[in-house]
Formats: C-alpha cells, structure tokens, sequence
C-alpha cells in the first residue's frame, strides 16, 4: 500500500482529517461497542462494499480481538442477507416503475 504515501502527501488536510474520523469511529477508547463487535460490524459492510483491503484489515482485527470463526461466518452471512435482501427491494421498485412508467428526471440513456 505505497500508494497511501502519496495520497497522504498531496492532501495532507484532507488525509488527516479522514484518519482522524477513522480513528475515532473505529478505535475510541472509550467507544460503548466493544472492538470485536466494531470490526464484526466494519467487515459486514466492507463485504457489502466490496473493499478487499478493508475486509482483509478488519478480518485481522477482529481476530486480534478475539473473534471466532463461527462469529465471522455469521457476519458474513448477515452481509450476504442484507445485499440480497437490497437486491430485493430495488427489484420491488422496478417492479413499480414497470407498473407506473418511467419517472422523470431520473431517465438514463445507454
């Protein structure tokens, strides 16, 4: 991950101010959830996000923290219901749109 050098070089304010709300969203000291349950929660949705760095870092923390094999395939379930379940409802708003017909504003052309 090099390339975070660079990011952090040429946006230096910008790149502080995230690492500052990451911190503080993730690894508060005095967060109430403790950190197993943050990190379960974190790969639940960078399963549903798809970000492969972040799954991979969350993966390790959580096993860090102590998760179990068990409770990370329960979370990668969780995310899997919750993505079909997403597929489902905007499937439900097609179906919807089919039945009262193209919204304006909000046509795209291919």
């Amino acid at each position: 991950m090099g390339y975070i050098k660079n990011v952090r070089k040429s946006t230096p304010d910008a790149f502080a101010a995230y690492a500052q709300f990451d911190e503080a969203a993730l690894r508060n000291p005095d967060k109430v959830i403790p950190r197993k349950y943050t990190e379960l929660m974190a790969i639940a949705v960078a399963l549903t996000t798809q970000c492969v760095y972040c799954i991979d870092a969350h993966v390790a923390a959580a096993k860090k923290e102590g998760a179990t094999e068990t409770e990370l395939s329960e979370t990668v379930m969780i995310a899997t219901a919750l993505r079909a379940g997403a597929s489902l409802a905007h499937g439900l708003m097609a179906m919807k749109m089919y039945e009262e017909g193209p919204r304006t504003g909000l046509a795209h052309s291919h």
